[in-house]
């Protein structure tokens, strides 16, 4: 009977595992996204001319600088935590503010 019930401990710890991993995959998933959509709205402003040419390579290298905050956690063996994920969507938030602002210049 203990052999039982230390198995279902064993598989029920890889199962909280296996399932803090995937949501952790998928934070960082939703983050690349994230920097994906916000580097091709930032190509449309500037399509449509409504940022300069300046304002387009300024606004890319600080959604650049967002990205690779991702990219270390992933070089270093690192998870993103969800408090990294939620600093992470506040800096999108605080870029795409501003690009709002810059195409209304």
């Amino acid at each position: 009977m203990s052999m039982i019930k230390t198995a279902a401990a064993v598989f029920a710890g890889l199962t909280l595992f296996a399932s803090g991993a995937y949501a952790q995959e998928v934070r960082k998933d939703q983050v690349q996204d994230r920097v994906q959509d916000t580097n091709q709205r930032i190509n449309q402003e500037y399509r449509e001319g409504d940022i300069s040419r300046n304002q387009m390579h300024q606004l890319k290298d600080e959604n650049h600088q967002i990205a690779n905050e991702t990219r270390h956690d992933e070089h270093t063996g690192d998870y993103l935590s969800h408090g990294e994920q939620r600093s992470i969507n506040q800096q999108e938030n605080q870029l795409n503010r501003q690009i709002t602002h810059d195409s209304h210049d």
